[in-house]
């Protein structure tokens, strides 16, 4: 019996612990190495995503550019289009723009200071004249570069440092330059076709590489000690970069290994391993930058510095085995002096542990009656359990209790956050309104003064020429009549501008009336594009409504129906007399012939904070629109369809 006590105690101590410690450490320093490479694997497809929104943006703002009414009105009428591309350049962040014909001539081009010589044969230029509009990362020679800016050839212009482990090569300068090109198709004169090229040179450009990095590792993302970084390679040399050869200078000009080369580069496969990296090892990443020829050009790099992790985990082991050999060492001498006289007792202990384990917190050993130590154990450990089972009562209230609390708080933040958005959107209008009650009050202010003296001054004339007056009293009549037309004009505008001291004044008023008050205040946009009215007043039934909030709703709608016919188009307003849910009320369509709405606008048209004219709104005009018409008891409807028009239904029962 002592032998087999023995062996049962050392055998599992001294040889199957040590064997499982062995395979737990291997398999978890290959999870710790597959979780590393996971993890750049990772970061690289953050900054491929990243590469690809550039290239998509920048496609997006040559179409958004070439459909723009400005830009289609310089096109035609040939005055100064190449100082409106070179402003369109600094505004998008582009370093060169130009305009290609059909016949691949130049028409326009800005840097105002580049060649009027452009390479016009890139596969972007043949798919866009195609109608199709293409973006690529393109390599130009450095003659190319200056051709376009010679800022952008200076730029390109790279000193090769000399670097462990790359490729040998006679070469000691890169100046060739790594592009982001688009082109988008567009119309010219006579509805000729050609293509609008715009492009960015990534060779040296830090806050492209900045960004990447910054969005890969975020502060804190690391652990103390490592760093991360990313580059891109134009074939093998870094053209941008925040690797450091050394405190405060980039390594621009450095090569990466053979043996990342020939993979990446050579073989067009993506790198997950340790790499060198200048001078020292990273976990790196790297992928191949294909150009629109479908040639390799260059890679995408990120990384972050192997040591740190690599000492993390050494420590980890060493620390574990160390405390494996302390455990042991302190187990043995126990097991082998309480090996006699507790093989029984012990495994009825044991048993006792696996019955609680398994739920039953109410088992115990029943060897509380025994005088030795193995009887003080089993008391000591039924007290145990008896605290146990009181605290997984008292932990079960609890845990009720704060489920309890915790729905509670949820249903306050819930409300809080409702309120919270109520009151913003409040706030925002009330801003808005505010600001245009002051402008509308200065400018009506300004306008009334010279219209008293216009006033005055026809008086005098009158006076002055006496009998005389007669002869030309038709267009004396015609100038009281145009400046009582501007006066009432100013104090509509007034009315719908400062809302607030009309918002308690509900009144009984025909909806012809409204409309016909609304038209002089949407005037100066319908100029702006060949937009014909169309009245159609068929109601005979009157509202009762806020006059002023029913001019703001139908103004809103006015501004968005003029906005979507850019091109000109007509603009029907119509009332007439029409039952809801056997309620009698009135019908306002504001219907437009522009681009319409796909099903999934229409969805979200109503929500607040959504527009679709990104810089020109806010997203509150069809929210607020509908919470007026609502609280006077009637409500807004909308129909639309893609290239055949919108038209917004207002309903508002009858006035009794």
């Amino acid at each position: 019996m002592r032998f087999r006590l023995l062996a049962i105690a050392l055998l599992p101590t001294l040889v199957i612990l040590p064997l499982m410690l062995g395979i737990s450490i291997a398999r978890w320093s290959a999870k710790f190495d597959e979780a590393l490479i996971a993890k750049v694997n990772g970061d690289l497809t953050i900054a491929h995503q990243y590469l690809s929104r550039i290239l998509e943006s920048t496609e997006e703002s040559l179409q958004a550019l070439g459909a723009s009414a400005h830009f289609r009105a310089l096109v035609d009428s040939g005055a100064a289009i190449d100082l409106f591309l070179n402003e369109s350049r600094r505004d998008l962040g582009l370093d060169f723009l130009y305009v290609v014909t059909a016949d691949q001539d130049i028409f326009a081009a800005a840097p105002l200071t580049g060649s009027a010589t452009r390479r016009t044969d890139w596969p972007i230029i043949v798919s866009a004249l195609r109608g199709i509009p293409r973006t690529e990362i393109d390599l130009f020679s450095n003659e190319e570069l200056d051709h376009l800016s010679d800022a952008m050839a200076e730029r390109s212009r790279l000193a090769l440092v000399p670097t462990p482990n790359a490729v040998h090569t006679e070469r000691t300068e890169e100046t060739r330059g790594m592009v982001i090109q688009s082109a988008a198709p567009i119309t010219l004169r006579n509805g000729a076709r050609g293509v609008l090229v715009g492009g960015i040179l990534l060779n040296q450009n830090l806050v492209f590489i900045d960004t990447i990095n910054d969005l890969v590792y975020k502060e804190a993302s690391l652990p103390k000690g490592s760093r991360g970084t990313a580059t891109l390679f134009l074939d093998d040399v870094r053209i941008t970069t925040n690797v450091r050869l050394f405190e405060g200078r980039r390594a621009l000009g450095t090569r990466v290994s053979a043996v990342v080369r020939e993979t990446v580069l050579g073989k067009g496969r993506v790198w997950l391993d340790s790499a060198f990296v200048v001078n020292d090892w990273y976990i790196s990443a790297y992928e191949p930058v294909v150009d629109s020829f479908g040639k390799r050009i260059g890679m995408l790099y990120v990384g972050f510095l192997e040591t740190p992790f690599q000492r993390t985990k050494y420590e980890t082991l060493i620390t574990i085995v160390l405390a494996f050999l302390l455990i042991t060492a302190a187990s043995i001498p126990i097991f082998l002096r309480w090996a006699r006289g507790i093989f029984m007792p012990l495994e009825r202990m044991t048993e006792t542990i696996a019955t609680v384990e398994r739920g039953n917190l109410s088992a115990r050993t029943g060897l509380a009656g025994a005088s030795d130590e193995i009887g003080r154990v089993a008391e000591h450990l039924d007290l145990l359990f008896d605290r146990l089972q009181e605290r997984d009562k008292q932990l079960r209230e609890w845990n009720q209790e704060l489920n309890d609390r915790v729905d509670e708080r949820t249903r306050e933040l819930r409300l809080a956050n409702r309120q919270l958005e109520a009151t913003t959107k409040q706030l925002i209008m009330s801003e808005k309104l505010a600001a245009i009650g002051e402008i509308t009050a200065g400018v009506a202010h300004e306008i009334n003064n010279p219209i008293a003296v216009m006033q005055g001054n026809l008086e005098i004339v009158r006076n002055v020429m006496g009998k005389k007056a007669k002869l030309a009293e038709t267009e004396l009549s015609l100038l009281d009549e145009q400046i009582h037309r501007i006066s009432q004009i100013i104090t509509k505008l007034l009315q719908f501008a400062k809302p607030e001291e009309y918002a308690e004044h509900v009144e009984q008023h025909a909806p012809q009336d409204v409309v016909a008050d609304c038209l002089p205040l949407v005037k100066h946009l319908l100029h702006k594009a060949e937009i014909e009215i169309v009245r159609d007043d068929k109601a005979t039934r009157q509202i009762f409504m806020n006059r002023t909030e029913l001019q703001q709703v139908l103004v809103n709608l006015m501004v968005n129906a003029i906005h979507a016919m850019p091109d000109g188009g007509t603009l029907t307003l119509s009332t007439y007399d029409m039952a809801q849910d056997e309620r009698p009320g009135v019908a306002l369509d504001v219907a437009d012939t522009g681009v319409g709405m796909s099903p999934e606008l229409l969805d979200k048209v109503f929500d607040p904070f959504f527009t679709t004219k990104r810089q020109q709104g806010n997203g509150l005009g069809l929210s607020i629109s509908q919470t007026l018409v609502a609280r006077q008891g009637g409500n807004i409807s909308v129909e639309s369809e893609p290239g055949v028009g919108t038209v917004f239904t207002i309903w508002l029962p009858e006035a009794t």
